[in-house]
């Protein structure tokens, strides 16, 4: 599954096994450790016409002649997204790892609103469903809440297959929910390039984004916006909202698990309205525990259901301090209509009319896709990385649709696949022998493609 590798010093694996991820992840973990710099920048943007709080967390090496250079004789910057539960917390081993092991400076961003920025410790209070009925709902500012009469509690089955009953935050109309919702998306990718302009100055930083699940379609989304972007480092890692729509798409009614044939979906075709917050329950930790339990054991799993249970539950408890709510899906499965929705919506706050107004929409509607060469930088090279026991990142759904939808793109980037014989999703998770899953040969993997010159353009 290697892509156009032409021109390339080095030939990604496609395959590591898992006697190989012991011994890779012994070698880095026991090496030598870089002392760190570690600091928090919570810093304000205003967008669309609205103040917005963004946060990230710096890991670097304290030393400057510790600092990692790529193959164009840039230091290297990681740009690190976590996925759909959570904050910059659940990146922070991977970007220690970066950072401590590897010489690369490492910022982890939190997405727009899911820093608790009540608390130093960031940890959310209590869990997302509170006992009058309201719900855990997002910070964009300190200082600034949601209110209960903001919104609208919304019982929602009509995924029940794969998410069990869903919880919905309905903003009302005219509400400040309602332009916050709205306006998000775009303030993202503001967010997301003011702190690259903080923290990796273009001509001195080359910068190598990765997003966890969620956080993929977001980097690929600012990956052609920033102009020192250098490479995509793919974990785990979702494609562009508009190839990740086709691959939820064949998936649902094609896909397996570890061999054993998925129960039939209908297409994965989403039209969450741009309003709604999903709100995280345990259940969340079922829908990837079943999967990954089927992965590891066999059917034989659901012969220990209660005790499957119980794991679930343990694990929420883990996890309820994250922020655990939801919005993103309007971008990851390219949910135009709720993005033009969400456009007209701010359009219409911010008194736009004529090619103002079209502009602005044009943008929403484009976050989901690559952006024309002609229009801006090209899409970067790829390495992407997928995990043995993975719910959701199988083989042949990369082979089938991603890779080849990435050979659209004009002008095409450079794509390779590698597969990692253990771990799950939750790929730096520890396991049996691997105490950082298989983090540690992720980065190792990556790091070589940095020093390689496989990220240099054809």
């Amino acid at each position: 599954m290697t892509g156009n590798d032409k021109g390339s010093q080095w030939t990604a694996p496609e395959f590591y096994g898992r006697d190989q991820l012991i011994e890779i992840s012994n070698r880095v973990l026991s090496g030598p450790e870089i002392e760190l710099t570690v600091s928090e920048d919570i810093f304000r943007i205003e967008c669309v016409g609205l103040e917005w709080d963004m946060g990230v967390k710096v890991f670097a090496p304290k030393s400057e002649s510790q600092a990692a250079r790529d193959a164009a004789g840039k230091k290297i910057g990681v740009f690190l997204l976590h996925g759909g539960d959570g904050d910059f917390k659940s990146m922070e081993p991977m970007a220690r790892l970066y950072a401590s092991r590897f010489g690369h400076k490492a910022v982890a961003m939190t997405f727009p609103g899911r820093l608790y920025l009540d608390d130093p410790s960031r940890d959310w209070p209590g869990d997302t469903v509170n006992s009058d009925g309201s719900v855990r709902t997002p910070m964009w500012k300190r200082g600034e809440y949601i209110t209960r009469d903001q919104y609208d509690i919304v019982h929602d089955d009509s995924q029940k297959l794969r998410y069990g009953s869903r919880l919905l935050a309905r903003a009302k109309p005219g509400t400040n929910f309602y332009h916050r919702m709205a306006g998000w998306p775009v303030a993202f990718v503001e967010g997301m390039k003011e702190a690259m302009r903080r923290h990796f100055p273009a001509g001195e930083y080359s910068i190598y984004g990765t997003g966890h699940s969620t956080g993929g379609p977001m980097i690929f989304m600012v990956s052609q916006r920033v102009p020192n972007f250098a490479g995509v480092i793919a974990a785990e890692h979702s494609p562009f909202g508009a190839i990740q729509e086709k691959q939820h798409d064949w998936s649902g009614a094609l896909g397996k698990v570890a061999g054993f044939e998925r129960v039939t979906e209908t297409p994965n075709t989403r039209t969450d309205p741009f309003n709604e917050l999903y709100i995280r329950t345990w259940r969340d930790c079922a829908r990837y525990a079943g999967p990954e339990a089927l992965g590891r054991e066999g059917p034989n799993a659901l012969m220990r259901l209660p005790s499957l249970m119980e794991e679930v539950h343990a694990w929420w408890d883990q996890e309820k301090c994250r922020p655990q709510f939801k919005a993103e899906y309007i971008i990851t499965h390219n949910i135009q209509a709720s993005l033009t929705a969400a456009a007209q919506v701010t359009v219409e706050r911010l008194g736009l009319t004529g090619a103002a107004a079209q502009e602005l929409i044009s943008t929403y509607q484009g976050l989901p896709h690559p952006v024309p060469a002609e229009k801006g930088n090209r899409v970067p090279n790829v390495l992407f990385a997928i995990a043995k026991d993975s719910r959701d990142h199988s083989p042949e759904v990369y082979r089938e649709v991603v890779v080849p939808l990435f050979g659209r793109i004009e002008p095409p980037p450079r794509v390779s696949v590698a597969r990692f014989d253990a771990s799950t999703h939750f790929y730096f998770r520890a396991e049996k022998d691997l105490p950082l899953g298989v983090g540690p040969a992720v980065a190792e993997h990556f790091n070589a493609g940095m020093k390689s010159g496989y990220f240099l353009q054809n």
